[in-house]
C-alpha cells in the first residue's frame, strides 16, 4: 500500500518486529476543510500540527451540546483516591481507592470500612487497587472481579482477582486470582487497566506497556501480555477462540496488541468493544477493537515524546497497523468509559462518556456508525480530574474524582 502523506515522521528507522505482524490494510484519503456549520470543538494547536488525520473526522469532531439542563449530586466525599466505581443493582456503589481499600458506598452515601479480603496492593505512582467489575450473573453468585498491581519477583505487574462479596458488603470470600500479566518489571507505570465482560461472558482486561523505554517494544510481542487486550474465562482458563492460540511462542491470553496506556474500555449497544488509550503528548486515541488486530503502538502513533521529540520508533501509520477511530492532540488524559443507554437522557444514547484527567471534565463523544461525529466537554466548571464514568441500574451518570468525591449527573428538573 502507498504510504499517505499523514505519515510525518520521515526518516524513521526501520523496526526489526515488523515481520512478525499482522497485515491488514487500511485505506487513507484526502481530507477536505472543516465546515462552516460544523466547526470543531477543539481549537487549541496541536503539540505535532504537522501530523495530518488519516480520515475526514479522526480528529477535532464539531462541538455539541447537550440541550436538557444537567445537575450533579455530590453523593460522598473523602474517598481516598478512588480509581473505579461499580453501580451495584440494588442501589448503591462500589469503589476502588487506589492506595488499597475496596469501599461500599450505601444508597445514602455513607462511606463503609475496607472490605476484608483484599490482597496487598502496590501502591507507588500510577499502580494500586485499579478496577472493579461485577460478575455478569453476580445476582445469584455475588462474584467480583478488580484489577491490581501485584509485587512479584522481579518488580511488579497488573493482576486479577475474583471474590464472593458478602451480603452486608463488609468481607470477600474465596479469593483466588485468576490472570497475573508477564512479565513483572521493577517500574511504577502504565498497569491499565480496565475489566469489561463482552456479551458473550468472557472477560477483558486492559494492560499498558509499562512506559519506559526498554518495554515499550513488548507491546508488538507476542510472548508478553504488555500493551495487550487480554480475553479470558471468569475463571482464568482461556476460551478456544482466541485469536493466536496455536501460534509459537505467543502466549494464549492475547486478543489484541499494540496499546500503550488503556485505562477506559466500555461495550457499547451492540456488544462491540471500544477502548479509550493514553498517548503521550498528543496521540490520545479511541479504538474499536476487533480480534487478532494491531493498533499499533510503538510502531503506529500521532503526538510526540513529552520532551518534545519525535516518536523515534513510529510513524503515524504502518502497513499492518490499524488507525485509531479518533485521536486527540491536544491529550485529553482518558480514564474510565461508559456509553449511555438513552435511560435519563435520550438524546445520548450510545454516547460515549470519558473520564478528562487533563482537563477536568468529562467528554461527551457522538459515534454514529462507528465514526465520531461530535464532541462535548461537560463539568469542566467543577475543576475536578475525572477518574472512571459508570451508568446505574437508574440511568444516570456516576463519577469518581482523584478529588475523592462520587457524583451523580442526572437531568435537572
Amino acid at each position: 500500500m502507498k504510504q499517505h502523506a499523514c505519515s510525518a515522521r520521515a526518516g524513521t528507522r526501520a523496526i526489526p518486529f515488523l515481520s512478525s505482524l499482522l497485515v491488514f490494510s487500511f485505506a487513507v484519503v484526502a481530507l477536505p476543510a472543516f465546515s462552516a456549520d460544523c466547526p470543531p470543538l477543539e481549537k487549541r494547536e496541536a503539540n505535532v500540527p504537522e501530523q495530518k488525520p488519516a480520515f475526514e473526522g479522526q480528529t477535532r469532531a464539531c462541538g455539541v451540546q447537550t440541550e436538557r439542563a444537567i445537575a450533579v449530586d455530590v453523593v460522598a466525599k473523602g474517598l481516598d483516591k478512588p480509581w473505579a466505581v461499580e453501580p451495584l443493582p440494588g442501589g448503591g456503589w462500589l469503589v476502588t481507592e487506589k492506595t488499597g481499600q475496596l469501599r461500599h458506598v450505601a444508597k445514602e452515601g455513607e462511606v463503609g470500612n475496607p472490605v476484608k479480603g483484599v490482597p496487598p496492593v502496590d501502591a507507588r505512582r500510577q499502580g494500586g487497587l485499579l478496577d472493579v467489575e461485577l460478575s455478569p450473573s453476580f445476582a445469584a453468585d455475588r462474584l467480583i472481579y478488580w484489577s491490581y498491581t501485584e509485587r512479584r519477583k522481579g518488580g511488579n505487574a497488573t493482576s486479577v482477582a475474583r471474590g464472593k462479596l458478602a451480603m452486608n458488603h463488609r468481607s470477600l470470600s474465596d479469593v483466588e486470582v485468576i490472570f497475573r500479566a508477564e512479565p513483572a518489571y521493577d517500574g511504577t507505570k502504565h498497569f491499565g487497566s480496565r475489566l469489561v465482560f463482552g456479551r458473550d461472558g468472557m472477560l477483558f482486561i486492559t494492560l499498558g506497556e509499562r512506559s519506559e523505554d526498554v518495554m515499550r517494544p513488548q507491546a508488538q510481542q507476542f510472548n508478553s501480555h504488555m500493551g495487550k487486550v487480554i480475553r479470558i474465562r471468569p475463571d482464568g482458563s482461556v476460551p478456544h477462540d482466541n485469536p493466536f492460540i496455536g501460534t509459537t511462542a505467543a502466549l494464549p491470553e492475547i486478543w489484541t496488541l499494540g496499546h500503550r496506556n488503556v485505562q477506559s474500555a466500555a461495550i457499547d449497544a451492540s456488544g462491540k468493544l471500544w477502548i479509550v488509550e493514553h498517548g503521550t503528548k498528543g496521540g490520545d486515541e479511541i479504538n474499536l477493537i476487533e480480534k487478532g488486530r494491531n493498533y499499533g503502538w510503538v510502531i503506529a502513533a500521532y503526538g510526540e515524546e513529552y520532551s518534545g521529540k519525535p516518536i523515534e520508533t513510529a510513524e503515524t501509520w504502518r502497513e499492518g497497523t490499524v488507525q485509531p477511530v479518533y485521536y486527540w492532540d491536544p491529550n485529553i488524559a482518558p480514564s474510565g468509559a461508559q456509553f449511555h443507554s438513552g435511560k435519563a437522557f435520550p438524546e445520548w444514547r450510545g454516547n460515549l462518556f470519558i473520564g478528562g484527567l487533563k482537563d477536568r471534565d468529562l467528554v461527551r463523544v457522538v459515534i454514529q456508525d462507528d465514526k465520531v461525529t461530535g464532541e462535548e466537554r461537560l463539568l469542566a466548571d467543577r475543576g475536578q480530574r475525572i477518574r472512571d464514568v459508570k451508568e446505574g441500574p437508574d440511568g444516570f451518570l456516576y463519577v469518581v474524582t482523584d478529588g475523592g468525591d462520587l457524583w451523580r449527573v442526572k437531568p435537572h428538573k
